[in-house]
């Protein structure tokens, strides 16, 4: 029941150099109340990734979950879309 309450997000990863934790960006668009032009906005999150699955460039759907630390309130559930890595 939980569960139907929080917040998802899709959103593309932009750093995974931190331990278990990867940086998410968020882009939404809107249309501005007065003139009426369509702004985007840009919100950057930090989320847990337990097994370190994602990598930068990944589409990623996030969750939000407890506070894990001061910055970290979001939870990778899914990575949507994976960018293959050459190697």
């Amino acid at each position: 029941m939980a569960d139907n309450r929080r917040k998802e997000y899709i959103g593309k990863v932009i750093s995974d150099k931190m331990e278990k934790t990867v940086s998410v960006l968020i882009e939404s668009l809107y249309r501005h109340p007065k003139y009426g032009k369509v702004v985007k906005r840009r919100t950057k999150f930090m989320a847990h990734d337990e097994e370190k699955r994602c990598h930068v460039g990944d589409r990623v759907k996030i969750i939000e979950t407890r506070p894990l630390s001061k910055t970290k309130h979001w939870k990778v559930m899914d990575i949507l879309e994976s960018i293959q890595v050459k190697g």
